[in-house]
């Protein structure tokens, strides 16, 4: 096979013998994803579609991608730890950093007697790319979505909204259109089981490109910073140059089908870690792709000017679960505390909240906070502990109102949920996008049900993240 594609590589001119060798597929388990131009982004008639999904046109080159998910096995092997929230050797691998997933890449081509395509410097606030480099690497942004999409236009790469005997989810939640949430028409994918935890590796069937748990199961770093993309054309893109996010692609475990979607874009500080995000490794298929990108991670925005170092603790509460939590933490520690009130308050009525909550998040709409703070009183606090339930595996639309209404630049958040099964969901990648120049601090998600622990695990928090009375 690798005979054959040198062959091809060299009767179009594209390598030399020795350069095909140097790309050649560096083990079982890579498929060649053959380079072209694709419509990146999504259509504005997508359901569910973000604002930042701008369609515009992308150019690749060839490349290696990885069949499946690195697992916990693979990652021991190299690393000699297993940080994983769950335990299983064909489990994949979660709860890693972006930076521990480019020094692990660094680590295994270095074992496998590749080129690492990557250079560290300053902590790791300064990450250079060699792009010829032959070792293994992490997918740009852009390389992801073509992979995925596999030569389709629709929100997944098949016609059929994937459901839970597909694709490892939140099953409970496919993808809906917004017809199907407000006129109960018949779905074309009906709800399955929710499993709440990571599957081994290729438990269902591949995409067409030959990629198993493209959707679902983990999320999946890339390299890019996170950062608008544009309309023009691009070609080859790795993201912007500096920044305060990276990119994850393809949702996870307890993922809600909307944020499975291909083009779907989540995204954390790039020293934060989640239960729900690994990564998938890719190699370059030929040496079309030159020179050395370098990106700076972003300093935060200077604190305020007036800030004292003092805490709020700010939440939004319907039902009265993230109310008891903000006052166990409130009791643990003295500080200030807001609840968010609304204009126009949500029904008290479940089944009409439901309707009306939902119709806010499809719309991305912004609902007006009859709760005030002050320019001045704002700018005492240094960090602000964030609370709301996570409401379809995302934040209430009155707290993307909060975090767009205040200057959070330069402040910590300390982000904690009230759920129902699905932790934290995309919420974090929610405040992550709408507080670009904030810092975000290890949450605590908290299941609805409560329970005796809810006192230890606050302390437990309080103390990790460093809160103090």
């Amino acid at each position: 096979m690798k005979r054959l594609l040198s062959s091809i590589l060299m009767a179009i001119g594209m390598v030399t013998m020795a350069q095909a060798a140097t790309y050649s597929a560096p083990r079982t388990g890579f498929v060649l994803i053959g380079g072209a131009s694709f419509t990146m982004g999504s259509p504005g008639s997508e359901d569910w579609r973000s604002n930042d999904e701008t369609q515009h046109r992308v150019t690749l080159a060839p490349f290696y991608m990885a069949a499946y998910e690195v697992t916990q096995k693979e990652w021991r092997d190299v690393t000699g730890k297993n940080p994983g929230n769950f335990s299983g050797d064909t489990l994949p691998v979660e709860s890693v950093t972006w930076l521990e997933a480019i020094e692990f890449c660094n680590a295994l081509s270095r074992r496998d007697g590749r080129t690492p395509a990557y250079t560290l410097a300053d902590g790791g606030k300064t990450v250079s790319w060699d792009r010829t480099a032959n070792g293994y690497r992490l997918p740009t942004e852009a390389e992801w979505e073509y992979a995925a999409r596999a030569g389709s236009s629709t929100p997944f790469y098949s016609r059929k909204v994937p459901g839970a005997d597909d694709v490892n989810f939140y099953g409970h939640y496919p993808y809906q259109i917004e017809q199907n949430y407000f006129n109960d028409e018949i779905l074309e994918t009906r709800p399955g089981v929710y499993r709440g935890t990571t599957v081994p590796v290729g438990s269902f069937k591949p995409n067409p490109n030959g990629l198993y748990d493209i959707y679902g199961n983990v999320g999946e770093w890339c390299f890019d910073y996170y950062g608008d993309y544009g309309k023009a054309a691009q070609t080859n893109p790795c993201g912007p140059e500096s920044g305060t996010r990276r990119v994850y692609r393809g949702g996870g475990w307890n993922d809600f089908g909307k944020n499975l979607r291909s083009a779907y874009r989540a995204a954390l500080p790039q020293s934060n870690c989640a239960y729900n995000v690994g990564l998938r490794l890719v190699c370059n298929a030929d040496d079309s792709v030159r020179g050395t990108v370098t990106t700076r991670e972003s300093p935060a925005a200077s604190r305020a000017k007036s800030g004292t170092g003092k805490t709020l603790i700010i939440y939004y509460s319907w039902s009265g679960n993230t109310r008891g939590v903000a006052k166990e933490i409130a009791r643990q520690t003295g500080f200030d505390s807001i609840e968010l009130e609304l204009v126009k308050p949500y029904s008290s009525n479940y089944n009409t909240v439901l309707n009306e909550a939902q119709r806010d998040q499809h719309n991305q709409a912004r609902p007006a906070l009859k709760t005030k703070i002050s320019v001045q009183k704002w700018a005492e606090y240094d960090t602000i502990i964030l609370g709301y339930p996570n409401w379809w595996a995302s934040i209430p639309m009155p707290l993307a109102t909060l975090l767009e209404s205040y200057d959070f630049s330069g402040k910590t958040i300390m982000p904690f949920c009230s759920h129902g099964g699905g932790r934290f969901g995309q919420s974090l990648t929610a405040i992550a996008k709408l507080a670009p120049q904030a810092r975000i601090t290890e949450g605590l998600s908290v299941h609805y049900s409560g329970g005796s622990s809810l006192s230890r695990d606050v302390e437990k928090w309080l103390k990790k993240t460093g809160a103090k009375k």
